[in-house]
């Protein structure tokens, strides 16, 4: 008899359990356009209900033709709206490209990706994704953007930027009115490094 009563307190104990004990599961949300300026505002519009950037890539896809495709996630638990701010960059100079990384950085934007496209008025460009967190003590960085058709020009250049402090976030090989097929590498340095040196 005890054993039976302990065998049935021991599965209502555990029903009990299961009915409170939550999975976390996670939402995603996948943004394509063929404007980079529309996937900016999608991006922001998106953190707005609580998504956080995951991934980009750019290229051709059956139905959109050239797209950038963004993915987001949010946790189906917590509370991460208006969290996240995004900032998009398109260019096909790559000076144009490193003021705009400069000044996002300037401001506590992160990087968080990049690809290659063929812009629906650009042309080829690199676009870049970056990220503030309005929660977070905001770190600021100095961007440097590396772009050579020459992997030996950029095994160079990538040992001079990181003799400097430079760590490396993110790159892509494609072809972009920077130079042709190129290597474009991005990377990054805290500023308190930069007083340090």
């Amino acid at each position: 008899m005890k054993k039976v009563l302990l065998t049935g307190f021991c599965c209502y104990c555990l029903m009990i359990l299961c009915q409170t004990v939550s999975f976390a599961q996670t939402q995603f949300k996948l943004l394509a356009t063929k404007k980079t300026s529309t996937m900016q505002k999608e991006l922001n519009e998106a953190a707005d209900a609580g998504y956080r950037f995951e991934d980009v890539t750019g290229g051709k896809t059956t139905f959109g033709g050239s797209e950038v495709v963004v993915i987001m996630s949010k946790p189906t638990e917590g509370d991460s709206k208006g969290r996240y701010q995004y900032k998009l960059l398109a260019t096909s100079k790559t000076s144009t490209m490193q003021k705009e990384m400069q000044e996002a950085g300037d401001n506590g934007f992160e990087f968080r990706g990049q690809t290659v496209l063929d812009t629906f008025i650009g042309g080829d460009e690199v676009v870049v994704i970056l990220e503030k967190d309005t929660k977070a003590e905001i770190k600021k960085y100095e961007y440097k953007l590396l772009s050579t058709s020459k992997t030996s020009t950029m095994q160079k250049e990538l040992s001079q930027a990181g003799d400097a402090g430079f760590k490396f976030v993110g790159s892509t090989v494609g072809k972009t009115a920077f130079g042709g097929s190129e290597v474009v590498v991005i990377t990054r340095r805290n500023i308190q490094s930069k007083i340090n040196l």
